[in-house]
């Protein structure tokens, strides 16, 4: 098939690109040519800003794909653009959306049917996914545009553009640094390898069945706080020094009603004074051991979600365990010599440690 690949040489984009040319389709991808990226040689390359409308039409304009894979529209704007330049000349066009669009629920796993979250706790880039999805659904309705939405869900493996999550998480290790766990740590997680999802959405390409729905993509396993760090310190071949942060600290910390900010902890500050704020400081705890939309999910609800409407549909099944999922990252980043160079602010960790009196 002809791809065309929007994005294509960062994390989720190049894990699809790798996988697409690996399986003898024509790929071409479209975007701004600032990232250098290690691409197979048959991929023919597009140069424009998807911001710049004029430039994405006088690029497009006289293309055809039976398939097009949009892994970075982040804007209502930029579906609505693609829809109108590839109205008639596009077999089948792939949206990625994100599990971050979902409400908070006690009743799991999560699945394409539930309540999304359009109140004042959702953030910008949640929201502007939804905006997304509706006009991409509403296409499909009105003018049987050809549109599907896959929603991503902690996606883990090599080259991700987030470093504070896996990537954090070995250099703890490597650094011999202890391991906070928040609460008794049984909450419960779970993330899905990048090579999977890239295979999930070649399966999914020009499959009819597919237009028109949402689908939630990630792993199959779950694990608990302390089954995460576990699991990294077998792969890293190290015994973990955990330390716990007591619920009711949590909560504190959770409330704003203390607030340690990487360079000395203050009490009684009021986070929530702008949104951003509160965001960022929910960012910086949901770091610990990774959570997804902390904004959303207090910090000891378990979030897990559903494949099973894209299993049935495609056929495609998850091949990365957890631990399998963990140990390529491990061989990737020392092969990359990442173990030796990689840096992060532990200030923030620091601080709730002495905190901890460890």
């Amino acid at each position: 098939m002809r791809v065309l690949v929007i994005g294509g040489t960062q994390f989720n984009g190049f894990a699809l690109v790798r996988e697409l040319a690996r399986t003898g389709h024509d790929v071409t991808i479209l975007n701004r040519g600032k990232t250098d990226a290690p691409l197979p040689a048959s991929i023919r390359r597009l140069t424009a800003d998807r911001t710049d409308h004029a430039r994405m039409k006088e690029v497009l304009g006289a293309e055809e794909f039976d398939v097009v894979q949009d892994m970075c529209a982040y804007r209502l704007e930029d579906v609505e653009l693609m829809c109108d330049i590839l109205r008639g000349r596009v077999g089948h066009y792939i949206f990625a959306s994100s599990t971050v669009i979902y409400s908070p629920s006690d009743v799991l796993p999560i699945d394409e049917g539930f309540p999304v979250d359009r109140g004042e706790r959702q953030n910008e880039y949640g929201m502007n996914k939804l905006l997304c999805e509706d006009h991409l659904l509403r296409e499909y309705r009105e003018n049987g545009f050809p549109g599907s939405i896959v929603c991503f869900s902690m996606v883990f493996g090599p080259r991700n553009i987030i470093p504070d999550r896996e990537q954090r998480m070995f250099m703890r290790f490597v650094k011999g640094r202890k391991i906070l766990i928040p609460g008794d740590g049984s909450t419960l997680g779970q993330i899905g390898h990048v090579d999977d999802q890239a295979r999930a959405l070649r399966m999914m390409m020009m499959k009819p069945s597919t237009y028109g729905k949402r689908y939630n993509l990630t792993g199959d396993e779950f694990y608990t706080d302390h089954g995460y760090v576990d699991t990294f310190a077998r792969v890293v071949g190290a015994e973990p020094e955990k330390v716990s942060i007591p619920a009711e600290l949590m909560e504190d910390l959770w409330a704003g009603r203390v607030a340690v900010t990487g360079r000395r902890p203050k009490t009684n500050i009021d986070i929530r004074t702008t949104k951003p704020q509160r965001d960022a400081h929910l960012f910086q705890l949901s770091l610990i051991v990774q959570r997804i939309a902390p904004q959303l999910h207090h910090w000891n609800r378990s979030t897990l979600f559903s494949s099973e409407r894209l299993k049935s549909d495609t056929g495609w099944a998850p091949e990365y365990s957890f631990e399998g999922a963990v140990q390529q990252t491990w061989d990737w980043l020392r092969a990359e010599g990442l173990d030796r160079t990689l840096e992060f602010d532990w200030s923030f960790e620091d601080q709730l440690l002495e905190r901890l009196g460890a």
